[in-house]
This record gives C-alpha cells, structure tokens and sequence, in this order.
C-alpha cells in the first residue's frame, strides 16, 4: 500500500501565491509519475500538473506559467507552486501517484484552496 500525505491549502487573496506537497510512503519501489488534480464544486476532476520520473511535465492549459510542478526523488515528494492564483483556482487539490509497473494510481485526501478576496 502506498499513503500519501499532503500539505495544507489555505484561503489565498487573488494573485497570491501557495505551495502545496505530497510525500509518498509506503509500498513504494518505483514511481512512474506524481501529479495534482483538482475538482471545483460540480465539476469534474481534472488534471492540473504531473511530472514523471524522467523529469517531463505536463500542465493544463489553464496554468501554464503560473504554476510549477517540481519533485525530491529521494523524499518521494511532489510539490505544487501556485502563483498568480484565481478565483477560479478555487477548488480541493488532489495529489496523485503512479507506481512503476502495475501503474496503479494512489490518491491523497485533497487539500481546500480558496482564492478569494
């Protein structure tokens, strides 16, 4: 089994900045890729950054450039900096794991992030 464990959320002011993490523990040998998502209140989940073990990232389209997903391989961590953050950032951010071979995904219990004046 693998537990995740993530930061807390927080209410940020429009244009604010907050970063999450998500350490990994566990049943880990290898992990093929670590990522946030997120779900706004009667949307679906949706994928905001992940990153694979290679380094190679990817990005929703709506925060490209404010957001940066980054990882400490040897503390199986993730991390999510938020900046220029929108009302529309609002949402519980969700980090996710894919582990090696079985490409089984794991799930945090989701962090609240308001972006709110």
């Amino acid at each position: 089994q693998v537990q995740l464990v993530e930061s807390e959320g927080g209410l940020v002011q429009p244009g604010g900045s907050l970063r999450l993490s998500c350490a990994a523990s566990g049943s880990i040998f290898s992990i093929y890729a670590m990522g946030w998502y997120r779900q706004a209140p009667g949307m679906q989940r949706e994928l905001v950054a992940r990153i694979t073990s290679s380094g190679s990232t990817k990005y929703a389209d709506s925060v490209r450039g404010r957001f940066t997903i980054s990882k400490d391989n040897a503390k199986n961590t993730v991390y999510l900096q938020m900046n220029s953050l929108k009302p529309e950032d609002t949402a519980v951010y969700y980090c996710n794991v894919v582990v090696s071979g079985t490409r089984a995904n794991y799930w945090g219990q989701g962090t609240q992030v308001t972006v709110s004046s």
